[in-house]
């Protein structure tokens, strides 16, 4: 595994993983704590995810501030769009975010660290993601933001008519609220 794309001061990672495939299929490791550990990027890792998404289903812009999230972000099936927005109050980079493209043929990973949001909008019916988190859940703790809010300026590659958010993504605060009082 290795990291091919780095932003935001090298704190998010794109991450590549050597496939080994011939005509039977393919093999690589998905995760593997001591190689991760050697590229910078340390547990602990405390729980699994897995989502299944039709094409347009836009989830996020996510973020758990009491007892910090990190997460390691993969497709198994399909494709989407994964963006990283960074939250952290006094960061030079604070509100912009990046894109990156992940899918179930180059099994590439995003390291998304506590103090960044995180969503994706599924490119394929249907998609799955996995995340591997270094804390666990706590509603109590977690935040989001609006993924649509012209404020953060992502370029959705979807018409918003297209775009299926959840009720809460929908009723989730503007930027500027979050910014007026960030978490990070």
């Amino acid at each position: 595994m290795q990291i091919i794309q780095s932003a935001f001061d090298g704190q998010v990672h794109l991450l590549e993983p050597r496939v080994h495939g011939d005509a039977r299929g393919y093999f690589f490791e998905a995760f593997r704590a001591d190689k991760l550990a050697e590229l910078g990027l340390h547990g602990p890792w405390l729980q699994d995810n897995h989502s299944l998404s039709q094409r347009g289903v836009l989830r996020g812009l996510h973020f758990q501030y009491d007892e910090p999230q990190g997460k390691l972000v993969r497709v198994a099936q399909g494709s989407a769009l994964d963006v990283v927005v960074d939250l952290r109050a006094g960061s030079p980079t604070f509100g912009q975010h990046v894109v990156f493209a992940l899918d179930d043929t180059a099994h590439r990973q995003v390291w998304v660290p506590p103090g960044f949001g995180h969503a994706f909008l599924a490119l394929s019916s249907p998609t799955q993601m996995l995340y591997k988190c270094t804390a666990l859940y706590n509603a109590a703790g977690e935040g989001g933001i609006n993924p649509v809010d012209p404020a953060l300026g992502i370029d959705w590659p979807l018409p918003l008519s297209e775009l299926q958010l959840s009720a809460r993504d929908q009723a989730a605060m503007s930027f500027a609220d979050y910014a007026a009082a960030p978490r990070f």
